[in-house]
């Protein structure tokens, strides 16, 4: 008899890791507490528009799921900046221009990957149902649901639900694990710009950014050409404004190209909550060698590098190489997969506070523009060499923390080789100087 796994959470990396234990024969039973997704229409102003990349893709790859998964997704070969004044600046990610993140809404990925869940062979789908009550040691938990509270058991229980994960909750009541949960002073809130007669208001080939110094702005395509926008503003700032006069002001005055695009916008910000953001680190992300925490619900990172969803999707790839590599023990398996993401998942929260500085606060500016022009012309010198951070994170599956080390590796050798060449020419201008003073 195979044994039983719940997966609580059927969202990204719960849908797909559903999928990938299917393959290994086992007994799957999802529990979300949410209705349905695919019956209904998405929670207003929560979507937050994902950046697929290499990370994530490989995880579909693997289990050939990339091209049915990613059928609606566009291609953004680069940042589009608009500043306050001035024209529009293209920035590509890559030295070749050619490589590119993939925009696809939640609510797409999510319902594509609950299909190939459903249709894999051994998987159950139960709606509606909140986890409550978890014995972490015996695998025996409670949900409560429409027709009342129910009982279930499983062998091993999988926490794949999300930054306000209910198993963590449960893990932390037992005191099987510490939490620590970095909030950021910052919210974000959702708005929309609508196709124009059928087309697309902006380049759907870049993902735009708004940075405006301690706030900023960010749109990504969709499908239907439209586009979700996403402001990112401290804390306390979206209060300021109350009603249609302040707010359409404040957007002339700071974001001057919007309000002809967006005819919602007043709608949008007066109706669609703030959401707030945050770290979180759990220690450890197991217990009993049984119950296990997953994606956002063990390590939720800020979303400014995009890499959220792909990084779950990388500790699904990872927690089944533990099982292959320790012959389907979860007692082994679970430690295992914590001990090699661990290092992996800081890294990228770390840079991924970076990232938020880098596109709030320098993206407009001359000398930020020519380092990167730097950068890519290091690339293109040295192929496979010299790899900037934005392309081992997005484009590469390099672990996260041998990225951190790479890039410091580096700058290191950059700013050694700056100060070889300034001594260099200094030697040089004074041996010409002392050669014209010669008789």
């Amino acid at each position: 008899m195979s044994e039983r796994v719940a997966i609580v959470g059927a969202g990204l990396a719960g849908s797909l890791l559903g999928c990938y234990l299917a393959r290994r024969g086992l007994s799957v039973t999802l529990y979300e507490r949410r209705a349905d997704p695919r019956a209904g229409q998405p929670e207003r102003g929560r979507s937050i528009n994902l950046a697929i990349s290499e990370r994530g893709l490989d995880a579909l790859r693997r289990i050939g799921l990339v091209d049915q998964v990613m059928a609606d997704a566009l291609p953004m070969k680069g940042r589009m900046i608009h500043p306050v004044e001035g024209p529009l600046d293209f920035q590509q990610y890559s030295a070749s221009g050619e490589r590119a993140i993939n925009s696809i809404s939640r609510g797409t990925l999510n319902n594509a990957l609950l299909d190939a869940a459903t249709a894999a062979p051994g998987v159950e789908v139960l709606f509606e149902h909140r986890l409550v009550e978890l014995d972490s040691a015996s695998g025996a938990m409670v949900f409560e649901t429409p027709a009342g509270k129910v009982k279930a058991t499983a062998d091993v229980v999988l926490g794949a639900d999300g930054a306000g994960s209910a198993v963590r909750e449960q893990l932390l009541a037992e005191g099987a694990v510490g939490e620590d949960v970095d909030f950021l002073d910052y919210g974000y809130k959702e708005l929309s710009i609508p196709a124009v007669d059928g087309s697309f208001a902006l380049d759907p080939g870049a993902l735009h950014i708004w940075p405006r110094g301690t706030s900023m702005m960010i749109a990504l395509p969709n499908p239907d050409r439209s586009f979700t926008c996403t402001l990112f503003w401290p804390a306390g700032s979206f209060d300021a404004l109350s009603n249609r006069e302040s707010i359409e002001q404040h957007f002339r005055e700071h974001y001057p190209d919007l309000l002809p695009m967006a005819p919602s916008l007043v709608d949008d910000y007066l109706h669609n909550p703030v959401g707030v953001l945050g770290t979180v680190h759990t220690q450890p992300w197991q217990a009993h060698g049984r119950t296990a925490l997953i994606g956002d619900a063990a390590h939720a990172i800020v979303p400014f590098y995009g890499q959220g969803a792909n990084c779950a999707f990388e500790d699904v790839v990872e927690l089944d190489r533990c099982l292959a590599d320790t012959g389907g023990s979860w007692a082994r398996a679970l430690p295992l997969y914590e001990h090699r993401r661990r290092e992996n998942t800081e890294a990228i929260a770390s840079m991924a506070l970076d990232n938020f500085v880098e596109m709030r606060d320098k993206v407009a500016s001359p000398a930020f523009r020519l380092g990167k022009r730097i950068e890519h012309t290091l690339e293109r010198a040295l192929p496979g060499r010299y790899v900037s951070r934005y392309e081992l994170v997005s484009f590469t599956t390099t672990p996260y923390a041998e990225v951190h080390q790479r890039v410091h590796r580096q700058h290191q050798f950059l700013a050694a080789a700056v100060l070889l060449g300034a001594a260099v020419l200094g030697a040089a201008t004074r041996i010409a100087r002392s050669g014209r003073r010669t008789p």
